[in-house]
Order: structure tokens, then C-alpha cells, then sequence
């Protein structure tokens, strides 16, 4: 696989520190510098630099959705009728059981992971999209692969 740098920042020491805190989000600085053998104010210059250029976006936690009860999760292609395609934006933006949405090309406008405590709490938010256009839902049965972070070649 080949790896373009458009913002010339992803030399051998930040790759290896994108690979760790991909591996580790919490890590500490002096641990990450030891592991790329730097010292940790240069590492911490190094990743405030990734920062800023926007490489690293954000720590993220991973709650598992049906340890907050939770347990059904769906994919929901929406195709909004005509002049609806902000309002559906706007009301996936409003809605905490939303927690991806995607504007997609095709005939489908966008793609959003639905969470829900049981099918009728699914229903309920479907019905909402309704009002802009039509939805197909595919429900997820497992997960083989999970979300995991992106490679960062050498």
C-alpha cells in the first residue's frame, strides 16, 4: 500500500509516534518519547505539530453500546426527498442515538449508525427520517472486525 504526505510532516519518528498512540491513546509522554528514544518535550512539540496540522484529531474512548443498554445497532441508508437533504443533516446532528453520519454519494445521500435499546426504540428514530425521505436499514448481527485504527506505514 502506498502513503502520499500532502502536509510533509510524516517523517520515520511521527509515523512511529502515530503507530504508538494508535496502540496506546493513553500513554504517557515520557513512555512514548523512551519508545521513539526522544526526549518528551521534543515529542510533545512533535505531536502538538500533528495537531495543529490537523494529522491527529482527537483521543477518542470506546464505549461499548450495549453496556449502556444499547444492544442494537443499524446502518441506515437515507435518500431524502427533494429539499430535505439539510433538514436530515440537521436532524441526525439532534439525535444522541445518531453516532456516525456519513453524506455518501450514489443514490443514497447518507449512510448513519443508529444505536437503540430494542427494535421498537430503532422504529421510533427511523420514523423521525421518514418525514425527509426514504430509509433502508440493515441491522448489524456481529462485528468480525472491529474499529480499529488506520496503518501508518513505515
Amino acid at each position: 500500500m502506498t502513503f502520499t504526505d500532502p502536509s510533509g510532516l510524516l517523517d520515520t519518528v511521527n509515523r512511529q509516534l502515530l503507530r504508538e498512540l494508535a496502540a496506546d491513546p493513553r500513554i504517557a509522554m515520557s513512555a512514548l518519547a523512551r519508545r521513539v528514544g526522544m526526549s518528551a518535550p521534543a515529542v510533545a512539540e512533535r505531536i502538538q505539530r500533528l495537531q495543529r496540522a490537523g494529522v491527529i484529531t482527537g483521543y477518542r474512548v470506546d464505549i461499548s453500546p450495549a453496556a449502556l443498554g444499547l444492544p442494537v445497532t443499524a446502518f441506515v441508508r437515507i435518500r431524502p426527498s427533494a429539499g430535505q437533504l439539510p433538514k436530515i443533516a440537521a436532524l441526525a446532528d439532534q439525535t444522541p442515538e445518531i453516532s456516525e453520519c456519513h453524506r455518501i454519494s450514489g443514490e443514497d445521500c447518507f449512510l448513519i449508525k443508529v444505536h437503540a435499546a430494542a427494535i421498537e426504540d430503532l422504529e421510533k428514530t427511523l420514523d423521525q427520517f421518514l418525514n425527509f425521505g426514504q430509509t433502508i436499514t440493515s441491522i448489524v448481527v456481529s462485528t468480525p472486525v472491529p474499529p480499529r485504527p488506520l496503518p501508518v506505514a513505515d
